[in-house]
């Protein structure tokens, strides 16, 4: 079992650095908008490997069965190394690589907000806006943790799906 979950939580991780590294060459070009809309795609098709993990898991180690509880004991611990990974290059990025992204992030968001609120409403929201921000800036391990977890979420819901498809239980061999 650990093999298969090592190999898979590696070949994960991997795919999350190479799709990281192609966006960082693209993702200047994009509105932040978008930049958010990709990260996600990339994070979901990375995650493509836990369901291949649970299948891995199922035919070759667990004799073609696999419950519930195993399926999700499997993925999320699959699942780990890139959460993991993926915490730790988004605070590299917003610290070595881009460290002004967070103010730039911030000025696009109020600069979009503006647009759309009264000048009142701005007022209230700007703040919550840079507090927001300055939290993630001056802390990263506050930062490590939310980006960790967004992998570790989606992660789970890939994992429980992929759980309820591959489901295969022990044949009933009774005769009653």
């Amino acid at each position: 079992m650990k093999k298969v979950i090592l190999r898979t939580g590696i070949y994960c991780s991997l795919a999350l650095v190479v799709f990281f590294l192609i966006t960082l060459g693209i993702g200047k070009k994009l509105s932040f908008e978008v930049q958010e809309v990709i990260g996600y795609v990339g994070i979901i098709l990375c995650l493509i490997f836990v369901y291949f993990g649970i299948r891995q898991y199922r035919d070759k180690v667990n004799g073609g069965t696999l419950s519930f509880g195993q399926g999700i004991k499997v993925g999320l611990l699959i699942v780990l190394l890139p959460a993991l990974l993926f915490g730790i290059f988004d605070v590299a990025y917003s610290t070595y690589i881009n460290p002004g992204f967070y103010d730039e992030y911030c000025t696009a968001q109020l600069a979009k907000l503006q647009q759309s609120v009264s000048a009142a409403e701005y007022e209230v929201k700007s703040k919550q806006i840079k507090a927001q921000m300055e939290l993630f800036k001056n802390n990263p391990l506050f930062q490590f943790i939310v980006m960790a977890l967004t992998v570790l979420i989606v992660g789970f819901i890939i994992t429980v799906i992929s759980t309820l498809i591959l489901r295969k239980n022990k044949p009933n061999t009774s005769f009653n």
